[in-house]
């Protein structure tokens, strides 16, 4: 008889939460390309949800961690 799992699975969105490009671009002025470093932080905030199974947290949280990685990243090279 094979062998049945009883775990069930849970369908989760593995696509990060957007935030617009404009919004970003005026919430801070850096050196650079404001699409490269949009990318970069929503990259970033992707993998921080993905790093817990995309359970619990905040998205807004996320951003704002990924945001605050990216931006000491910039300003320390």
């Amino acid at each position: 008889m094979p062998h049945q799992s009883t775990v069930t699975s849970k369908k989760i969105d593995a696509k990060p939460h957007k935030i617009s490009k404009k919004s970003l671009a005026q919430s801070e002025k850096i050196s650079g390309n404001n699409e490269d470093r949009f990318l970069m932080i929503s990259d970033a905030a992707y993998y921080r949800a993905l790093g817990r199974g995309f359970e619990g947290g905040d998205p807004v949280e996320d951003w704002l961690m990924a945001e605050a990685e990216i931006g000491a990243m910039s300003h320390n090279g």
